[in-house]
């Protein structure tokens, strides 16, 4: 195929020579699971957010359900968090027998609203509250934080879209109880699979360390190594397995340290695609008031203005060879969680509204110029297309 009429992948990965160079470097130590590589990642973890603990873990799921296991969230405790949310972050809360709370997201915005919390939070008792970071676009951290401290409540942010972006100076995702990143292929930066928890607290960190692997009380990644290792070693609690492996950790400190590179290489498709797509009147654009990390540039659909509807338009950008999401389908619509809590569509109205318009565009550091610039005629020609008469 010509460069002009390739497929534009939804996401694409940017690894390059060095990344190579940081996996072989490992498999060559003869040491593949969790071990040096993995403290230093998160030694440099924990410097570049300004934070004194970084736990590595597995994923960002395991590191959500680490945090609430170790800032003490228990069964029938009620955690409050936005439905408009991709699974994990609902399903950790039941796997301490706890239940999500939902609240409706913010109109101008894909995350928590914090009126909303404010109302729920008066009238049931809420033991935590977990914001959402949708695409990377920060939530009102100190409305929530604020909100959390005056009901006694812990706050853990899902901050799995948002490095390295930087709120009031801070990485967001730093400023909390605990914070929690992805390090998933789709991510800012990327391990593979992979996450890690920020806090500090260091009886907060303690716990999730101890719990991320068996519940074991010191560390024993080295006992086959040294030649006076000590063997022994006590079972404290029923953990989990948690850990991140040295080969990935290897990866996750080369992309850390390519993190503003890349931010600035989305921050600029982001601008282009503002730039092009500011006077298509049959789209919303994507909150642009604030710094982000631009994980995900999602377009809402001013559906009243098309004559078609989300789907129809996601299938035409496929028929132009580009691809595209849809974040996210409201977990208040998933079976598990409308029959447990006996929900019904219309009791989150703006996340209902905001699934059913929105689109979300390829955005990643590997981009082309040409791939971008392709990608803007496209939905522009669909919406010129495609307007009401």
């Amino acid at each position: 195929m010509s460069p002009n009429t390739e497929f534009i992948p939804f996401a694409r990965p940017v690894l390059g020579a060095e990344e190579e160079q940081a996996v072989l470097r490992v498999m060559r130590s003869g040491w593949l699971t969790t071990g040096r590589e993995a403290q230093l990642f998160e030694q440099e973890f924990a410097e570049y957010c300004g934070v004194p603990h970084a736990i590595a873990v597995s994923s960002a799921t395991a590191g959500l359900h680490l945090a609430l296991e170790a800032l003490g969230i228990q069964p029938s405790d009620q955690v409050a968090v936005s439905p408009y949310t991709f699974a994990a972050s609902a399903e950790v809360i039941r796997y301490l027998g706890a239940d999500p709370v939902f609240v409706d997201i913010e109109p101008q915005s894909f995350n928590i609203d914090h009126d909303a919390l404010r109302r729920v939070a008066a009238r049931q008792p809420i033991q935590a509250v977990m914001p959402v970071h949708v695409a990377g676009y920060p939530c009102r951290n100190a409305e929530i934080r604020d909100i959390a401290a005056q009901h006694g409540a812990v706050v853990v942010e899902d901050a799995a879209h948002s490095f390295p972006a930087r709120d009031d100076g801070a990485i967001i995702g730093s400023q909390s109880d605990a914070g929690v990143f992805s390090f998933y292929a789709t991510k800012t930066i990327t391990t593979g699979e992979g996450g890690m928890l920020v806090c500090t607290d260091a009886e907060v960190s303690e716990r999730a360390r101890v719990m991320r692997l068996h519940g074991i009380d010191r560390p024993v990644w080295n006992r086959y190594r040294a030649p006076t290792a000590n063997h022994d070693y006590e079972v404290i609690a029923p953990g989990y397995k948690y850990n991140l492996p040295d080969l990935l950790a290897a990866l996750g400190r080369v992309q850390l340290r390519r993190a503003e590179e890349f931010h600035k290489r989305r921050l600029h498709i982001a601008e282009h695609y503002l730039a092009a797509l500011a006077d298509c009147e049959e789209l919303q654009l994507p909150p642009h008031d604030r710094p982000q990390s631009w994980h995900l540039f999602i377009l809402r659909l001013r559906l009243e203005k098309l004559a078609i509807d989300r789907d129809t338009f996601i299938a035409l950008l496929g028929d132009a060879g580009i691809g595209s999401s849809v974040h996210y389908r409201p977990l208040h619509l998933m079976p598990y969680y409308r029959q447990r809590y006996a929900l019904s569509p219309g009791d989150f109205p703006i996340s209902l509204d905001t699934y059913r318009r929105s689109v979300s565009l390829p955005i990643y550091p590997a981009l082309r110029d040409s791939e971008v610039e392709r990608i803007c005629i496209a939905v522009r020609a669909i919406c010129r297309q495609h307007r009401v008469r």
